[in-house]
């Protein structure tokens, strides 16, 4: 079964950019919500951004907005997130997901990952002086 794939994480300082991939297979992709998520060291798993591939808008959790884009190319499958103004709090790894039968994004769903069922291994940011 293919998975979703991660890529694009590593060390930076604060202040400075990343961009992170996720290839996800055809059928997690297609007219559907894909997530970024986020887990630091002993926090929970948070959303980060959802953007459906339907291209029907995006959604951010408060802490990044303005300074993450999520984005995305129908033709790879891949959905981006780049991360400006980085800070040390945004250190975490990295998760891109995809909900289990299609569907819309909605707000509600960073806060509630159970929505989504393909997960990827995840890609490591670290943010530090």
């Amino acid at each position: 079964q293919e998975q979703m794939m991660e890529s694009g994480g590593g060390s930076v300082q604060p202040g400075g950019s990343l961009k992170l991939s996720c290839v996800a297979p055809g059928y997690t992709y297609n007219n559907n919500c894909i997530g970024w998520f986020r887990q630091a060291p002993g926090k929970e798993r948070e959303g980060v951004a959802l953007v459906h591939s339907g291209g029907d808008g995006e959604f951010y959790a408060d802490g990044v907005n303005g300074r993450f884009t999520i984005s995305r190319d129908n033709a790879k499958k891949t959905v981006y997130l780049q991360m400006n103004n980085l800070k040390p709090e945004d250190t975490a790894m990295y998760f891109c997901a995809a909900r289990a039968n299609g569907g819309y994004c909605y707000v509600t769903m960073l806060a509630q990952k159970r929505h989504f069922t393909y997960w990827g291994q995840g890609t490591q940011v670290t943010v530090s002086s």
